[in-house]
């Protein structure tokens, strides 16, 4: 992630989750303005979902989906993903269409510009 880091502290996580979030059949997506120029991406899988190789497959899917798209999304955010049932089940093609939806409808994408 050229862009971006990773969110692993367990204040920001519960900062993020009291915002409105944004959701849809597959992935909900809070996010918040932070003060830095680079966007900070954190992933929550829970244990309902599956036995540890079944999260760390849908973490890793949905880290490919933001690192292949990184240049569209605006900077400056603190962004977490939580996957739901349907992430698990869905092709890569509509877990990236649900993920960018997310970041359309939450305004974290970039808009006007070509890249």
């Amino acid at each position: 992630m050229k862009f971006s880091s990773s969110l692993k502290l367990n204040h920001i996580f519960q900062r993020l989750y009291r915002t409105s979030g944004h959701a849809n059949s597959c992935l909900v997506l809070y996010v918040r303005k932070n003060r830095t120029d680079t966007n900070r991406v954190g992933i929550t899988v829970s244990k309902k979902l599956g036995k540890a190789h079944v999260r760390n497959h849908i973490r890793r899917r949905l880290r490919e989906v933001y690192r292949l798209n990184e240049a569209l999304f605006a900077p400056g955010w603190d962004i977490v993903v939580v996957a739901r049932t349907k992430a698990i089940h869905v092709p890569f093609a509509e877990l990236t269409a649900a993920y960018l939806s997310l970041a359309e409808k939450a305004g974290i994408l970039n808009t006007g510009e070509i890249l």
